[in-house]
This record gives structure tokens, C-alpha cells and sequence, in this order.
């Protein structure tokens, strides 16, 4: 019995089949028939983007927010890359959102991971014509080379100072230093013997002196009473002396007094006594050579040869 094929129904069954098909992979390739709304963003990064390709996944906090569209250099400055990151609409991208690169795992693939965006942050809007810049910063592996240069560059000025410290002057005056210490010990080692003694005799003293100290305090004590008594005379002392210099201040007034008025008129009377004494010792020396003068009076003195009376 000849079976007959309907061509035409299995052309349909074909045809709705690979339609369906069709529709399905389209379905799943726009997101389970939603096609999303992206918004894009620019972030400049000031080191090397290796590892990071186009597509690649943009997170927020590590949830998967968007992706590379564009990677390449900035015209203007060659240090710098520039980033276009499509984002999905509704991410809170705000002003103070951060962009670092990081890898993922040991693969070495990069990504980036986007931070921040405190809830009372304004959001990040576009000026216009441009795209609106995610601030960003170095990644761990830019920290890491920036400190490891520096820990590099301290050890070759360390290592240098050292060359310069230990040069062959300096390296014989350690030298010269090891063996006088060595020289040092070594003496102090062959008078251990003395050392010792002293130390014990040292503990000796001490211990004497230990002994001697309930006699110390009372010695004490009679010091102390003879330096409050000296002490005291002392202030006896400066009372008397102060009131001996008020007497003498005040005799003092009375002599400089007495001299001030009473000197000038002793002058004059010792003056007058010596004038005096002077007439008196003439007339003595003239009444011894001719004592009838004490009647006649003084006579006029002879004269002498040649000479003749004035009229």
C-alpha cells in the first residue's frame, strides 16, 4: 500500500519551526524580550589599562551595572586612557561614584569596579555635548608600583649612605675602635680579682655606714641646735649693729654740726692767739736787749757810716 507524504505540511511544520526558532534566539538575545536603556559615562585613567578589553563588565559594588564600549588614548595628553562605559538607566551614578580597574581572580582579566555614592550625593550629570566623568582612582596594582618605587629609590639612597659611611678611612677607624674595646675587655678581664674586692669592700662601707646611721641622726640634731643658735646670735648681732649705726649717724650729725659752726671761729681765735704770741716774744727778745726801753721807749736806730738824716 503506497503511503502518500503531504509535502506541503511538512514545509509548514518547517517554516513555523525555524520561526520559532528564530524568535526564541532573538528573545534571549535582547534579555527575555526586554531590550535595556543604557546611559554613557567617561572616566579618564592616569595608568596602564592592560588586560582590560572592550566589553568588558562594568560592576557597581560587584553587581554587574554595564560595559567597556570604547577604550583608547586621550588625544591631548598620551599618559591618560579614555573610558566610555555604557551603564544601564537607573544605576545611582553620583558625584562622589569612584572607578578603579581590578582583575579578576589569577585570569589577569580587568574589569571595572565602581564605589561610593553617598545617598545625600547629588547625581553625576553631563555637561552638555559631553559625557558626564566618573571621577576615578589608582588601582591596587598602581599603588603597589608607586610604593614599591618609592621603598626602592630609600634602599639606593640607604645603600649609598652606607658606601659612603664605610669608606676605607671610616671602616680602619671601627677597626682601629674593635680592637681597643677588645683591648678594653680584656683588661677589665685580667683585674677581675680587683674588681671584686672592690665591690665587697664597696658592700662593706655601705654596710658601715648603715651601722652608723642611728648615730648620724643625734650629731645631727646638736648641728642643727649649734646652727640655730649661731643663727640667732647672728640676728642679735645685726640688731646691734644697726642700732650702733643709728648712734653713730646721729653723733655724726652732732660733729659735723659742731665742726660746720664752731671750727672757723677756733681758726680765727688760734690766728690772733699766734699773732700775740709773736708780739710777745719780741717785746720779751727787746726788753732782754735794751730794758730801759720799758721808759724811754723804743729809740731810733743809729746811723750808719755814710748815712745822713732826711729832712
Amino acid at each position: 500500500m503506497d503511503s502518500k507524504v503531504n509535502y506541503a505540511a511538512v514545509g509548514i511544520f518547517v517554516l513555523v519551526l525555524g520561526a520559532m526558532l528564530i524568535a526564541a534566539i532573538l528573545w534571549l538575545a535582547v534579555g527575555a524580550g526586554g531590550k535595556k536603556h543604557m546611559d554613557f559615562y567617561m572616566a579618564i585613567i592616569n595608568e596602564s589599562v592592560s588586560g582590560l578589553n572592550v566589553d568588558a563588565p562594568v560592576k557597581y559594588l560587584g553587581v554587574n551595572v554595564g560595559k567597556v564600549r570604547t577604550i583608547k588614548l586621550d588625544p591631548a595628553n598620551p599618559q591618560q586612557v579614555l573610558l566610555i562605559f555604557a551603564i544601564e538607566q537607573g544605576t545611582p551614578i553620583k558625584q562622589d561614584t569612584e572607578a578603579v580597574l581590578k582583575t579578576q581572580g589569577l585570569t589577569g582579566i580587568a574589569y571595572v569596579e565602581l564605589s561610593g555614592g553617598a545617598p545625600n550625593s547629588p547625581p553625576l550629570l553631563a555637561e552638555p555635548g559631553l559625557y558626564p566623568i566618573i571621577r576615578t582612582k589608582p588601582s591596587l596594582s598602581a599603588r603597589l608600583e608607586n610604593v614599591l618605587t618609592t621603598v626602592l629609590a630609600n634602599l639606593d639612597h640607604t645603600a649609598a649612605s652606607v658606601n659612603a659611611m664605610f669608606d676605607d678611612e671610616n671602616r680602619m677607624a671601627v677597626k682601629k675602635i674593635l680592637t681597643n674595646t677588645s683591648i678594653v675587655m680584656d683588661t677589665i678581664a685580667a683585674q677581675k680579682k680587683e674588681i671584686n674586692n672592690l665591690i665587697s669592700n664597696a658592700a662593706k662601707t655601705a654596710d658601715a655606714t648603715a651601722r652608723a646611721a642611728p648615730h648620724i641622726d643625734p650629731t645631727l640634731a646638736r648641728i642643727s641646735s649649734a646652727a640655730d643658735a649661731v643663727e640667732k646670735m647672728s640676728d642679735e648681732t645685726t640688731l646691734a649693729s644697726t642700732s650702733a649705726r643709728k648712734t653713730l649717724e646721729q653723733v655724726g650729725s652732732g660733729v659735723r654740726q659742731f665742726t660746720g659752726e664752731t671750727l672757723p671761729e677756733m681758726d680765727r681765735l688760734l690766728g690772733e692767739l699766734k699773732v700775740l704770741s709773736a708780739s710777745l716774744r719780741r717785746l720779751s727778745d727787746q726788753t732782754e736787749r735794751n730794758p730801759s726801753s720799758l721808759l724811754r721807749g723804743r729809740q731810733p736806730v743809729p746811723l750808719g757810716p755814710g748815712e745822713k738824716t732826711t729832712p
